[in-house]
């Protein structure tokens, strides 16, 4: 599925999809709401802050992104690493969880069409098999939303478990 992103995209970058993520390069303040339990209807959010440091690699093919998630409970680390395969026009994401550094989150992959980021992956959830979603949207020179949702049912419904909000740090300035 070819990706066209309206977002911010480097001068000299095939149009392609590969400059998709180029507007998150800089530094973030993010705004964090968290389902307390998911898959379970619960309707208690926990709202918390962190910051998210985002930088090109692979020379422009990839990102990698360094997060403080200040959970109520304590802060910890996190890493984001995304690489665009050109020949699939797809990119490829992977969550690294500073509590338990030597796993990696099965790939999320996806593309960017009508200014909206898509994707999916199938992973398990408490011993059972889901879906899950991550949706960039709101994506301006300064701010971003990410959501990331669950679906228990093959996709035929989905809950929105995580929302962050990003704010560009006022020292922060975008980079290709």
């Amino acid at each position: 599925m070819p990706t066209q992103s309206t977002t911010s995209r480097s001068e000299d970058a095939p149009a392609d999809g590969r400059a998709d993520f180029d507007f998150f390069h800089g530094c973030w303040n993010v705004s964090h709401r968290r389902l307390r339990k998911r898959l379970q209807g619960d309707t208690n959010w926990e709202v918390f802050g962190g910051t998210c440091d985002v930088r090109p690699i692979l020379g422009g093919l990839g990102n990698v992104d360094d997060n403080v998630i200040e959970l109520p409970g304590g802060a910890y680390r996190a890493a984001t690493l995304r690489t665009f395969d050109p020949a699939a026009r797809q990119w490829s994401i992977w969550w690294i969880d500073g509590r338990n550094p030597s796993t990696m989150d099965v790939p999320m992959r996806g593309t960017f069409e009508a200014e909206v980021g898509t994707f999916l992956c199938e992973d398990v959830f408490d011993g059972r098999t889901i879906q899950v979603r991550f949706l960039w949207s709101r994506i301006t020179e300064n701010s971003a939303r990410w959501e990331q949702a669950f679906s228990p049912d093959g996709g035929k419904s989905w809950e929105t478990n995580w929302i962050m909000d990003f704010a560009r740090q006022a020292e922060s300035t975008a980079s290709a």
